[in-house]
């Protein structure tokens, strides 16, 4: 008998138990309705299996549209629901809610010895920092190295194959492109290696947090070890590099952080700084590859979508001369596009939502929400829901024109306070994308029918095989 299957006998055995003599009741019955699953387990499993959207429709139309309670990672939790649910969130940032983090993601990607007790991650001075670089006046400077990475990882990964794997393809460029925005790092070996080690650490961060040799949550703990102690040496190469220049010799994220002074007067130190690398990288890398691979995906499937978009790329591709990069201003002319991208982010959101944390009793929706219950809120609550897009599984980027969606219906990149900083940055570096893809290539998926997974985010079953046909030089 192998240790998973005796590990999940021993799981079943405890779980009998618990429900035959030690659960307890609520002790508070007004709570939102819900279920909270297997001990230990909670509902993980279910999620897992159904996905976010079948998930929570079905709690939904069970228990209540405004908020039910479950249980998922260790964790009694209450999710909030519909576009009021989300202004909620958002405006009660730091009132009622506060910002949080599941221990089992932070004990897998981070070094949490420097976490301090409300699990922020992101020191406000270095907040300040990352919003300041991440403007749109700084981000200008950022479209002319994007263009030209986004140029040679088509020649070099695309153009000599008939056919490739999507997301794969773009997990390789959106981690590339990240490793040489924030740390100026371009060494191929070393980009791979810690490529290799944060998709192990964040494809079982999100599984049941029992940290048991053969789990997918050991392998992420691996993992995420190895993720960490790379970027720890890169780090500390760029801090003795200038140490001995005594100057900044980079324009990049890290040597930025490298200067930035804690409210003690001292600099931080490897392990907060590889903290808030992680965090960037988490936000701009996976999610902004998941979302390249399904506007490939919708624009494969939708040839009227994609001449579309090519008329609108080819205009500007025209108006430049030979080898010139795109600026800027080009980009504010992808107004068509963006809104296939919007449509894209509504039916495959590559990031699900976040958490808070209740920071005192309140009520919701005449339910009571108890001090330290977490909260999630979830973008598929609106993105699938009728009242908000007709017709929600057409793919129509239509809804984008005009005032768009109604206010706190289409929320990608959250809102309030916490509204995620790299809004701009994601919307940049997947209008050039588009652009060099589309002018380059026409697509076809090879295979029609692909499952879409959810891991920590949508993926194709398959990575998302396609045919490319290149357009005839111009």
């Amino acid at each position: 008998m192998d240790s998973t299957l005796i590990f999940s006998l021993i799981l079943l055995i405890l779980s009998f138990f618990y429900l035959l003599f030690l659960r307890k009741p609520s002790s508070n019955p007004d709570t939102p309705p819900g279920s909270t699953g297997w001990p230990i387990v909670g509902e993980n499993i279910n999620l897992g299996v159904l996905g976010p959207p079948k998930f929570i429709q079905k709690r939904m139309k069970r228990f209540s549209n405004d908020v039910f309670k479950t249980s998922l990672l260790g964790e009694k939790m209450a999710f909030f629901c519909g576009p009021q649910g989300n202004k909620f969130v958002f405006t009660n940032e730091n009132k009622l809610l506060t910002s949080w983090w599941p221990k089992s993601v932070t004990k897998v990607l981070l070094f949490t010895e420097v976490i301090d007790q409300d699990q922020k991650i992101v020191a406000p001075i270095l907040a300040n920092t990352i919003h300041d670089i991440l403007k749109p006046e700084a981000l200008k400077k950022y479209v002319s190295v994007m263009d030209t990475m986004a140029r040679q990882h088509l020649e070099t990964d695309w153009a000599p194959y008939t056919e490739v794997k999507v997301h794969p393809l773009s997990q390789k460029y959106m981690f590339e492109l990240a490793c040489k925005l924030f740390m100026d790092e371009e060494d191929d070996e070393r980009i791979t290696k810690v490529l290799d080690s944060f998709k192990t650490a964040t494809h079982g961060m999100i599984s049941v947090p029992i940290d048991f040799p053969g789990t997918a949550y050991n392998r992420a703990m691996k993992g995420g070890k190895v993720l960490r102690d790379g970027l720890v040496k890169i780090i500390e190469t760029r801090r003795k590099e200038m140490l001995e220049s005594k100057e900044i010799v980079r324009d990049d994220v890290l040597s930025q952080m490298l200067l930035v002074k804690k409210e003690d007067g001292t600099l931080l130190n490897e392990m907060e700084i590889s903290n808030n690398i992680i965090g960037l990288l988490v936000a701009s890398y996976e999610t902004s590859s998941v979302a390249i691979t399904f506007v490939l995906k919708h624009l494969a499937e939708h040839p009227y979508v994609y001449d579309k978009v090519y008329e609108e790329q080819m205009e500007i591709l025209k108006s430049k001369q030979p080898g010139e990069l795109l600026t800027w201003d080009d980009i504010d002319k992808m107004k068509y596009s963006w809104n296939v991208a919007r449509e894209s982010l509504r039916l495959a959101p590559p990031s699900q939502g976040s958490f808070r944390e209740a920071l005192t009793d309140f009520k919701y929706a005449g339910f009571t929400i108890p001090k330290g219950w977490k909260i999630f809120w979830n973008v598929n609550t609106t993105n699938n829901d009728p009242k908000y897009f007709p017709n929600p599984e057409k793919f129509d980027p239509s809804r984008f024109e005009g005032s768009g969606p109604a206010p706190f219906s289409f929320v990608p990149f959250g809102g309030g306070p916490r509204m995620c900083p790299g809004k701009e940055y994601a919307r940049i570096e997947i209008l050039v994308f588009m652009h060099n893809f589309v002018t380059k290539f026409k697509l076809e998926k090879v295979n029609p029918y692909e499952k879409v997974l959810y891991l920590s985010t949508p993926v194709p079953a398959e990575g998302l095989p396609v045919r490319l046909y290149p357009h005839s030089k111009h």
